[in-house]
């Protein structure tokens, strides 16, 4: 049997007992917690973006996880796969094949935003203001909005339906985007009340924040995913839209902090799959941090068609397979990092 459906099972076994059982900057950035009181605690009043929250998850930190998706991002990597995860605000999606081409959405949308075009209508999203009312006024479910306002109180409630699941397999939350940091008071309760629950977190980030921030989610949070994409700032600058300056810096923030990070490296034909690449991230992996473990992340072009249904140009549809690995790994390796493929 693998051994990885034979963890699963055995992680089903004692949950199903389980449940029988018991059923670059130095200023200072101050966070708006509750009046009166010292750290955060979760209140109605606070809310942010959420485009996804998936359960059951096996790939973003240890165990069995729930993941949440913030929306907002500061970099705008040509490969991204999560593109609904890029615009800090609700957007509406379109699936075209879903279309009955009613019209009701051409009658009902208060600005004029739906336009007739063929037998078809589209979403003029110069004009659109992401009201919502053609999706409500969708019988056929093709339009729909990506991206929900939720208190943390709302997203503490569904991630606490697995707490079992959490419990038995040393699993937990993990917060992902779009950038989670972007969004850092909604983070910063939410990571305090897991914390408060005993519930393991864990933030994926790209970085690119102010070192106060960092800190004070280093603060509330037991691991970081941290992304590096490329060590050459002007070809990060040219493939993500930002510098790597300060996601390198925060890097070496983190280490000095005594974080437990696991860096990511998302393998992008024909831009940082290159060996110099790798060999420059273990060099200051080795000399600058103290991260002993890397995850290399195979290219996949899963987000395809989340482009095509927010109308947005993806740039990485030619390509059709990934290089090879083990040389990576290697590199790494000779640097003692140990390294996963996945994540």
């Amino acid at each position: 049997m693998d051994p990885k459906m034979a963890w699963n099972l055995s992680v089903f076994a004692r949950i199903t007992a389980k449940m029988t059982e018991d059923s670059s900057y130095t200023g200072t950035i101050e966070p708006k917690f509750p009046q009166g009181t010292s750290s955060p605690r979760p209140h109605d009043s606070i809310t942010g973006t959420v485009f996804n929250i998936m359960r059951y998850c096996q790939h973003d930190g240890p165990g069995i996880r729930t993941v949440v998706f913030l929306k907002g991002c500061p970099l705008r990597c040509l490969w991204c796969h999560n593109p609904e995860g890029l615009d800090r605000h609700p957007e509406i999606a379109f699936v075209e094949a879903r279309c009955i081409k009613c019209g009701e959405c051409f009658a009902a949308c208060p600005n004029g935003a739906v336009e007739r075009v063929g037998d078809g209508f589209h979403i003029v999203d110069e004009i659109c203001e992401k009201c919502g009312t053609c999706v409500e006024t969708c019988y056929s479910d093709a339009r729909q909005l990506v991206g929900k306002e939720m208190t943390v109180a709302d997203v503490l409630k569904e991630v606490e339906k697995d707490a079992v699941y959490y419990d038995i397999s040393g699993g937990g939350v993990t917060f992902s985007g779009g950038e989670p940091l972007l969004q850092h008071e909604f983070l910063l309760f939410l990571l305090t009340a897991l914390r408060e629950r005993g519930i393991h977190s864990a933030v994926e980030t790209c970085g690119h924040t102010l070192p106060d921030l960092l800190r004070q989610v280093s603060e509330r949070t037991d691991l970081f995913l941290y992304d590096v994409k490329l060590m050459d700032e002007r070809l990060h600058r040219k493939h993500t839209g930002v510098s790597n300056v300060v996601i390198l810096e925060n890097l070496k923030h983190l280490s000095s902090w005594e974080a437990q990070i696991i860096v990511r490296v998302p393998v992008i034909p024909g831009v940082n799959e290159n060996e110099e690449n790798i060999r420059l991230l273990a060099q200051f992996l080795d000399e600058e941090t103290t991260v002993k473990e890397v995850h290399l992340l195979p290219f996949h072009a899963i987000g395809k068609d989340k482009y095509r249904r927010l109308r947005k140009d993806y740039r990485w549809s030619e390509i059709s397979e990934n290089p090879r690995l083990e040389p990576l790994v290697e590199i790494l390796h000779n640097f003692e990092i140990r390294t996963v493929i996945g994540g």
